[in-house]
């Protein structure tokens, strides 16, 4: 029985009575980091699935500012994650913008009404090789998803469809572009290599440089080798004209209900992988500030980010776990860091979106390369053979379907599969102990 117990307390409102000064400047330079962190994940994301990168942004700003200041996690930061690239990338190919819009926002409202009905603890025991196998299968789309731009492949767009997205970069590969290549792996060595923050630096220039974060770094670097040697390789504006420059527009779609019951696939998979990235992020959160979320107070705080986000031109979004690992370790101590970053987006948004037009797309597919290869869970893989046979079963099938047909498919088999493994141990279990 479904337990419908209203109760709609942000975990800000935890943090605000007893807020300090001190609580407030460590928040401001978590924000201040994180924010500039986001900045290439987000255009990256974007491009990945298909859209202008200021999309991301703007996703970064609204819906990250949202899901920090209504969610159920202290230290949580939202905004578009690449476990949604390939998601995206399918639904605008096969919809359109605007039907991708108008998903996402019905996807909030049913986020909103997962959260009313106290359905957070149910998502959080979701299989771990369920997971394991969806998010390994999710790093490998994204990384094949990059293949065009690491190499600069003339390719007009990808297909969405794993086998036909094979065949045209095997057939486009010979004409790969050297350039675009060696600022991918650049960009891929300088984002492996750079000091990292959270690491204990000896030397002077080691503590200096890790301070800016790696991301950025490869960015600007990047940036700055196609402009001085004049490389002939894609940028955000060749490609998207650039990203303009102001606040977001405010526009509210027409949602028919007859497209809505067409939509339902893509509806069901944006809540679903929404609410499985958010809750367990906000798990990893936990696990590192020995706090505790409220899963239902996230699950609507993800809901109502999603109805927002698409109204100024943004797309899904939910908790991203680098950047929250980055909000930790930079010293975020509650919401507040997450408003901050959201504001940070938003001043290089009305400040300095014309620069970003001299990025190289081939920059931003090396440092995504490093985010496909850092979501997946390849230990799990190395060791499959720890696992029980019905774990094994499940993330392979799991991992499987997610590459070569969709998210919905993998996890619905998957659980299927989950159900029936359990009803059968059961009945085996009882017929081993009959009751007289």
């Amino acid at each position: 029985m479904i337990n419908i117990s209203f109760r709609f307390r942000p975990k800000l409102f935890e943090h605000l009575p007893g807020y300090r000064r001190d609580d407030f400047l460590h928040d401001l330079s978590a924000g201040l980091t994180v924010g500039i962190v986001a900045l290439p994940l987000a255009m990256a994301f974007a491009i990945a699935s298909g859209l202008p990168p200021q999309s991301g942004i703007i996703t970064a700003i609204v819906g990250g500012f949202l899901i920090s200041a209504l969610g159920g996690s202290s230290v949580q930061i939202g905004g578009p994650a690449g476990a949604f690239i390939m998601v995206v990338y399918g639904i605008v190919g096969r919809y359109g913008v605007a039907n991708l819009m108008i998903a996402t926002i019905c996807a909030g409202f049913l986020l909103i009404g997962l959260g009313l009905m106290r359905c957070g603890g149910w998502i959080r025991r979701l299989p771990e090789s369920i997971v394991v196998g969806f998010t390994n299968g999710i790093a490998v789309i994204i990384g094949l998803s990059q293949v065009k731009d690491f190499f600069g492949l003339p390719i007009q767009s990808l297909p969405a469809e794993f086998f036909e997205k094979v065949q045209a970069i095997a057939q486009n590969l010979p004409d790969w572009n050297p350039a675009a290549f060696a600022l991918s792996v650049s960009a891929l060595c300088i984002v492996v290599l750079w000091p990292k923050s959270y690491a204990a630096q000896q030397a002077r220039w080691g503590r200096w440089l890790s301070r800016l974060p790696g991301t950025l770094a490869a960015l600007i670097l990047g940036t700055l080798a196609a402009m001085i040697f004049d490389l002939e390789v894609a940028t955000i504006g060749s490609v998207f004209g650039g990203i303009p420059q102001g606040l977001p527009a405010f526009s509210i779609p027409e949602i028919d209900l007859e497209i809505v019951q067409y939509l339902l696939p893509a509806i069901l998979t944006i809540a679903f992988l929404g609410a499985v990235e958010s809750l367990l992020c906000a798990r990893v959160a936990d696990s590192m500030t020995q706090d505790r979320h409220d899963p239902n107070q996230e699950l609507m705080a993800q809901g109502v980010a999603n109805i927002a986000s698409p109204l100024f031109g943004g797309f899904c979004a939910t908790g991203t776990v680098a950047r929250t690992v980055t909000n930790i370790r930079a010293g975020g101590r509650s919401p507040v860091a997450g408003m901050i970053h959201a504001a940070v987006l938003l001043a290089i948004l009305l400040g300095a979106a014309p620069l970003a037009e001299h990025v190289p797309l081939a920059t931003l597919a090396g440092i995504l390369m490093f985010v496909a290869w850092n979501m997946g869970e390849w230990r799990s893989v190395v060791h499959l053979g720890r696992l029980s046979l019905q774990d094994r079963i499940l993330l392979m099938l799991t991992f499987v379907l997610t590459v070569i047909t969709d998210i919905t498919i993998a996890v619905s088999a998957a659980v299927a599969l989950a159900l029936l493994f359990a009803v059968s141990a059961r009945v085996a279990k009882g017929r081993s102990n009959p009751v007289d």
